[in-house]
């Protein structure tokens, strides 16, 4: 309330002071005016009179013109004019205030030509030898033949603003100041009643508008902590832009799928003054974004990034806010489904490759026995003993192939891991393939503690083991040795199963734990190996949240572990 009457208050005095001050102003200016007015008369005058005592000859008798100088500088108005003679061509014959020397042909002066003109002129300007402002009035000396035969004129220096008004303004000013201090006393009376009268229904509606505006924008903090809230849940990557494809508003997703660190506003979704292209670095997001923009109309498209050697694909969706308002971006991560859909083709296409040849062989030898009377026995033995050795490998990959489904699934319930003594489970593991090393010559070793435990699944550690040893076995030379070893190593269970055969080159190491994948095909096959035992070994791995790893050297012999958490 006490803006309101200091408001009330200044505006109400200030226009009475503008007012005043107008008032005055124009007073003051009629003033000088009606001042000047008087002065130029009174000269006017005094010139006139002293005329009558001036003729033609000061203006081409020196010695008149003296003598007529000497009769005046005693007079009244020499003590308060400045009293020039002026020939009729702008010599100066006599000037009170200044030597002749001194003084500059008069003959383009204003009021020098008006009284050739007419008898009589006048002016007011800055003096250029006294360098003061005066009043001029030059009247014109006719001669016996009535023409004008020089001049003579009379100034009077023009006071200063003060000095010329004070006289005739000072009992205006006095009444002025006592009419301002009267006029802001009923303005302050006037307003702080008026204040008072309005005081009490303001203050209501003040306090009513108080709590509107607070809630308001109590709601306002809360429907935009809502939408911040929803935009940093979301999975999506989102992304808005204004009519020029600025950056209005960017949720934490779209950072981190794009690899973008954007210098961000306060409220941290938001970005500085940067362009859809700057910050994402795709043309091909910039040219939807624009296609949108002049079209109107939404667009369905798929991108691909490499970002740090891996290949990203994310499925966009871009919608325009508005006509000519804006565009939004909708962004999904789709890499893993495009690798899935991949590994999808690249097993059916490996499968096929795999089953293809044992099938062939099957089929052609049963063609065979079919076709064409076998009576040696011992063919039709052999023939049969390929069939069945070709029917084995499909078991074996159907087997595997099972078996890998079964780990992969993750929606199928499996009891939960158990406290397991590590040695049972190695030794059950050699035992199962003690049968292949006695074949083949080959000497299994083990060396694990007898109190070494962690929580596994005991049948699925079997089964890596013995993909494991199997394939140590199947590629060693007779009489050779394949340890294995389980010790604790940093927070995990590390078993280790080491052979001494033919090792793995340098170039496969990248890729031994793939589906199908074989170093040496053909051997592979002959072995009756799958391709498929050190990818079920990495998935059990994985069952345990640990890892598989090798390492080899062609010719060297080779060392898988599993790295499993205890």
């Amino acid at each position: 309330m006490k803006d309101i009457f200091k408001r009330s208050f200044v505006i109400i005095a200030a226009a009475t002071l503008i007012i005043s001050a107008y008032f005055v102003c124009g007073v003051l200016f009629i003033a000088g005016a009606q001042y000047n007015a008087i002065n130029t008369e009174n000269l006017k005058e005094t010139v006139r009179s002293m005329g009558n005592f001036a003729s033609a000859s000061l203006f081409t008798d020196e010695n008149a013109a003296e003598a007529w100088v000497a009769s005046i500088r005693d007079s009244e108005a020499a003590s308060v004019y400045r009293i020039t003679l002026i020939r009729r061509n702008g010599d100066v014959v006599y000037d009170s205030h200044a030597g002749r020397a001194e003084m500059e042909n008069h003959l383009d002066r204003p009021e020098f030509q008006d009284a050739i003109m007419s008898g009589m002129g006048s002016a007011r300007r800055l003096s250029a030898t006294l360098g003061s402002e005066y009043i001029y009035v030059a009247l014109g000396i006719a001669d016996s033949n009535g023409n004008v035969a020089g001049i003579l004129r009379i100034s009077h220096q023009v006071p200063t603003f003060s000095s010329r008004i004070i006289a005739l303004t000072f009992p205006f000013l006095i009444f002025g100041i006592l009419l301002i201090v009267g006029a802001c006393a009923v303005i302050y009376l006037f307003s702080r009643r008026l204040s008072l009268s309005i005081e009490s229904s303001l203050d209501a509606e003040l306090e009513a508008k108080t709590h509107e505006l607070k809630a308001r924008t109590d709601e306002a903090e809360s429907e935009s902590q809502r939408l911040e809230t929803i935009l940093n849940s979301m999975f999506e990557g989102l992304i808005a832009l204004d009519s020029n494809l600025k950056i209005t508003l960017v949720n934490p997703r779209f950072c981190d799928l794009f690899g973008c660190k954007p210098e961000k506003d306060s409220r941290g979704m938001g970005v500085k003054d940067i362009s859809l292209l700057e910050f994402s670095n795709s043309s091909e997001l910039d040219e939807a974004a624009r296609q949108v923009l002049s079209t109107n109309s939404s667009v369905w498209l798929t991108i691909k990034r490499h970002v740090s050697g891996n290949e990203q694909h994310f499925r966009v969706f871009v919608t325009p806010l508005g006509e000519g308002r804006g565009v939004v971006i909708v962004l999904g991560d789709i890499s893993r489904l495009v690798r899935l859909e991949q590994v999808r083709k690249d097993f059916a296409a490996n499968v096929s490759h795999e089953l293809r040849t044992p099938i062939q062989v099957v089929k052609g030898f049963a063609e065979t026995i079919l076709d064409s009377p076998m009576d040696d026995k011992e063919e039709l033995r052999r023939f049969v003993e390929i069939i069945g050795k070709n029917s084995q490998t499909m078991e074996n990959i159907t087997n595997d192939l099972l078996t890998l489904v079964s780990l992969e699934d993750e929606s199928k319930p499996r009891p939960p891991a158990e406290d397991t003594a590590v040695a049972p489970l190695i030794d059950e593991a050699a035992g199962m393939a003690e049968i292949a090393a006695r074949k083949k010559n080959v000497t299994i070793e083990v060396n694990c503690p007898a109190d070494l435990s962690a929580r596994l699944y005991g049948s699925f550690v079997i089964q890596a083991l013995v993909n494991l040893l199997d394939n140590g076995i199947k590629y060693s030379d007779s009489g050779s040795r394949i340890k294995v070893k389980a010790f604790k190593d940093d927070g995990h269970l590390v078993i280790e199963v080491k052979d001494k055969g033919i090792g793995i080159p340098a170039e496969h190491m990248g890729r031994i734990f793939e589906r199908f994948y074989r170093v040496d095909r053909a051997r592979s096959r002959e072995a009756g190996g799958t391709g498929l035992g050190l990818a079920i070994v990495r998935h059990i791995a994985l069952l345990h949240s640990g890892t598989a790893e090798a390492e080899s050297h062609a010719g060297e012999g080779s060392v898988f572990r599993l790295r499993l958490p205890l």
